[in-house]
């Protein structure tokens, strides 16, 4: 055999051995790294997939927040309704007697189905939080408030008297009950310690409130000689029907919520988780929403002063709110957990109309409908702002306590498979 016959022989044995070597490994061989089609085919893979055009990824974006902030959207709507379309004066307090007590059951009825009981008695047996919060609801908001006031009041033609008295008024009212809880449940708060709360500061707001509006208006200040004498003694008809809404429909649904969790815990997590409708208390709470500015509308409130002293309430609601929350969110993470420090961030800023308006009625009998219409402005705008900036904050939040959830489920997980009889060996 000669030479070149033997080379040949040998230049074939190895391409079959190369052939062999690749289909047995599924690693490409130094040649095949060099081929040029090697090159290309590594460079189709290395190649950043293709982004979507920009008016997809805008679509994407905008249908998110649709989804996520569709509360926001419909209180929107819902505002511009009421200021179009009123129900009839005469029928304004049966509207508010049914909106009130309805949606304000239907809220604590679910929150009562679906919060632990254990969890909810050992939230109100925190007291060093309840002075926390509450000392900072009444006594923190309302000297802030009144700060302001007492500036605005430097010059007396820049803002109207009565409007000056509501801006107090918002300071010294408790937090709002609904919103919160509805809130706080949206942004994975401690909803618990949130229903304590509210309902602890509503049941101090006709105690506290008085005493906090008559102390800040008895300085004698120009834009006080609004307001008539006081008539302290009807306070006891202020106390008699608070007392009766927290019991019917806040304390009473809870309760009754609290008993179809524990009995039949099957079907009402079938009713509320599987078929939504725990979603109930978002729509709820949009029509207590409603009417308070369906009432405010009707009245005339909103026609019945200047342009820009609207303005500069609507301005001085963003700046109260900012700041109050600021303030007990930046407390709270001294010594409170997330989920803590998120129930606190929606109770401390957050206040009530609900309450201040009979307040005004009440403590100073003979207040011109025009002058109350005034004082219930800043409670009003400051309550629509509030619903708005707590709806964007919880996608801050949810974002801010998420890796906080995910490692509490994956501590969960590894404990379930370290458990005898859930697979582990």
């Amino acid at each position: 055999m000669t030479s070149s016959a033997t080379s040949s022989i040998r230049d074939s044995d190895a391409s079959s051995i190369t052939a062999i070597t690749r289909a047995g490994s599924g690693r490409p061989t130094a040649a095949d790294v060099a081929s040029p089609s090697h090159e290309a085919a590594e460079r189709k893979d290395d190649a950043p997939a293709k982004r979507p055009p920009l008016w997809r990824r805008l679509l994407s974006h905008i249908s998110f927040f649709v989804v996520d902030q569709w509360f926001l959207i419909a209180l929107g709507a819902l505002i511009l309704l009421a200021s179009q379309v009123q129900v009839p004066i005469s029928q304004q307090s049966t509207k508010e007697l049914v909106v009130t007590y309805l949606c304000v059951a239907i809220i604590f009825l679910i929150t009562g189905c679906t919060l632990p009981t254990q969890v909810l008695l050992q939230n109100y047996k925190r007291w060093k939080i309840h002075l926390f919060v509450q000392s900072q609801s009444f006594l923190l908001t309302s000297a802030i408030a009144f700060a302001v006031v007492s500036l605005c009041a430097l010059n007396p033609g820049f803002m109207d008297d009565a409007l000056l008295v509501g801006i107090i008024f918002t300071g010294c009212v408790p937090t709002t009950i609904a919103s919160n809880v509805v809130m706080t449940a949206q942004a994975h708060g401690d909803q618990a310690l949130t229903v304590v709360e509210s309902t602890l500061g509503n049941a101090l707001g006709p105690f506290l409130t008085p005493l906090l509006v008559l102390m800040y208006t008895s300085t004698g200040a120009w834009y006080t000689k609004v307001l008539p004498d006081t008539g302290a003694s009807d306070l006891g008809e202020l106390y008699r029907r608070v007392f009766m809404q927290l019991g019917l429909s806040l304390f009473l649904p809870l309760v009754v919520g609290q008993i179809l969790q524990n009995v039949l815990p099957g079907p009402t997590k079938l009713i509320l988780v599987k078929w939504q409708l725990k979603r109930l208390s978002s729509f709820a709470l949009l029509l207590i929403i409603w009417q308070t500015y369906d009432e405010a509308f009707a009245t005339g409130a909103f026609s019945s002063v200047k342009s820009d002293n609207i303005i500069f309430v609507i301005f001085i609601s963003i700046a109260f709110y900012a700041v109050w929350t600021i303030i007990c969110v930046g407390l709270s993470l001294l010594w409170l957990g997330k989920k803590d420090t998120i129930a606190v961030a929606y109770c401390v800023p957050a206040k009530t109309p609900a309450m201040g308006v009979p307040l005004a009625n009440v403590m100073f009998t003979g207040l011109s409908a025009i002058n109350v219409s005034k004082i219930q402005i800043p409670m009003v705008i400051f309550q629509g702002f509030q619903i708005a900036a707590g709806s964007l904050l919880t996608m801050a939040f949810r974002r801010w306590i998420r890796p906080e959830e995910e490692r509490e489920k994956g501590d969960e997980g590894s404990h379930d498979e370290s458990t005898p009889g859930n697979g582990a060996p």
